[in-house]
């Protein structure tokens, strides 16, 4: 039998092992189960499996409620927030696993195995150089559960196993594969508790979701093995079948299982790096799902208005980070300027640009230059990046294509020039400098580019960067400022290039 989600309010979860950081895969799962929920008015639940208690940390459980928090994802039930259908974590839950599996036991459909590891795999490589199945063979089904505690109570070891029919099909439709069936044979009678008392995956997961009334599974295909076990087990129990969904996996643009290899892989890497999280979320969603107004810049609030699982495509989601960034820049865009402030101030702190008391004339300045710098960056940690245009400048350290523009007659001719008429000058802003460029051009027929780079070159020490009308004004205010690194005003930076090139005045020694 199958919910009708017709008639039952949705219920969907999300189920993260807290042994490390959440994976982008586990992201997208986390963030389609919201989705869902939200726009059918659903409960959203967070549960923490946690049984593998070697591998389990309290402290990733915290950090991955949190990035689940900063993403913007909320849920109606959880180990933080309650619920009707507690506890939330499966450390907490192993009397009532014991519990059902007892009931499986008393009906006749589990018993204990007391096969060693090492007859079982003897077992497997039998079957396998027989070209059969590694299944295991049953050789304990037929004990009788009243022998078995007898062995049970001596001190022998035993873990449970289910026992389903030798033969036949498990079929189920699934919302993204369609139909999908595997043969009983294949299957073999799986272990629901182990011999240390602890729950298998697949047993603790289904009495979780069914005693938590989970109307629809949305998970990662790598799941989708597990399934016909599972819906034996509900099968065993007379509980209804949830609806099931298996997305296809994240792969790198290799087509390999992304990983480390590939880039930044967890939620914590790329909000360390400042990607948004309604960049990332925006960017998750597309992993296998597409709007069907082919609008890409999306709102957590739009996604959930647009989102429909049907149009999930089943090929393998391809990561790819130049996308992730360009919807970040879009993304950064629209934030108010005092948001991108806020935002960027954390990465020039530990760059050592800024300092953690800040007046309000340089909040005031950082705001403009974040504003302008912030033009072309992929996330906010390439600002201080950017902001070292304005901070750094180191003329012995040219590269190779600055070494080029300054290194011909003509550019000679206007540096020179430049050093000449602002030898005098005590003040200097854009103004004079498009007043003295004019004179320059007019003087010498040098113009356009072979007149502007190597002017560039002298006042940046870059071949490139930002446009001059916006360069000029920004360190001249800079400059009478108070940075824990002071920036150079352009007089300064003039006077320095020209010493390094040994340009000197008219009238003054060389």
């Amino acid at each position: 039998m199958t919910r009708n989600d017709k008639t039952d309010k949705i219920r969907v979860r999300f189920a993260p092992s807290p042994t490390g950081f959440i994976h982008v895969g586990n992201a997208r799962t986390a963030l389609f189960n919201w989705l869902l929920a939200r726009q059918k008015g659903g409960v959203f639940v967070l549960r923490i499996e946690d049984t593998d208690l070697e591998r389990s940390k309290p402290e990733y459980e915290r950090n991955l409620i949190e990035d689940l928090r900063w993403l913007g994802l909320d849920w109606d039930e959880g180990p933080d927030v309650g619920g009707e259908f507690g506890p939330y974590r499966q450390s907490e839950r192993l009397a009532i696993y014991h519990q059902h599996a007892q009931k499986l036991l008393e009906a006749g459909q589990a018993y204990y195995c007391f096969c060693s590891q090492e007859e079982l795999e003897r077992e497997r490589e039998e079957a396998l150089a027989k070209g059969r199945s590694p299944v295991y063979s049953g050789r304990c089904r037929n004990i009788p559960l009243e022998e078995a505690r007898r062995r049970l109570n001596s001190g022998q070891q035993a873990a449970i196993r289910l026992k389903i029919p030798e033969e036949g099909l498990v079929r189920f439709s699934d919302l993204v594969r369609g139909e999908v069936e595997f043969d009983l044979k294949l299957i073999g009678d799986p272990i629901i508790v182990r011999s240390t008392g602890m729950p298998a995956y697949n047993f603790s997961v289904v009495i979780d979701d069914a005693l938590m009334h989970i109307t629809h599974v949305i998970r990662g295909e790598d799941h989708i093995s597990n399934t016909p076990r599972q819906i034996l087990l509900y099968q065993a129990f007379d509980w209804p079948l949830p609806v099931f969904a298996h997305l296809s996996m994240v792969m790198g643009q290799d087509n390999t299982r992304l990983s480390k290899r590939h880039g930044a892989t967890s939620i914590d890497q790329f909000r360390r790096e400042g990607v948004l999280p309604q960049a990332l979320c925006n960017y998750l969603a597309f992993l296998g799902w597409s709007p069907p107004e082919g609008k890409e810049v999306l709102t957590l609030e739009e996604l959930v208005s647009l989102f429909d699982l049907s149009r999930v495509n089943r090929a393998a989601a391809i990561f790819d980070y130049d996308k992730l960034y360009w919807l970040n820049r879009q993304h950064i865009k629209l934030l108010p300027r005092s948001k991108k402030l806020e935002l960027a101030l954390p990465y020039l702190r530990e760059a050592g640009l800024v300092g953690d008391n800040i007046g309000p004339a340089e909040e005031q300045w950082l705001s403009q230059a974040v504003e302008l710098l912030l033009e072309g960056v992929d996330k906010f940690s390439e600002l201080p990046q950017k902001f070292s245009l304005i901070f750094d400048f180191n003329p012995e350290a040219l590269d190779e294509e600055a070494k080029v523009i300054i290194n011909t007659e003509s550019a000679r001719k206007v540096l020179k020039a430049l050093v000449e008429k602002t030898s005098a000058l005590s003040d200097f802003n854009y103004e004079v400098f498009a007043r003295l460029t004019g004179e320059i051009k007019k003087e010498t027929g040098i113009k356009g580019r072979d007149l502007y780079h190597p002017l560039r070159v002298m006042l940046t020490a870059r071949a490139s960067g930002l446009e001059l009308d916006k360069f000029i004004p920004l360190i001249e205010e800079g400059a009478r400022l108070k940075f824990p690194r002071p920036i150079k005003s352009s007089l300064e930076r003039i006077r320095e290039f020209a010493s390094l090139l040994g340009i000197e005045p008219a009238g003054k020694p060389a």
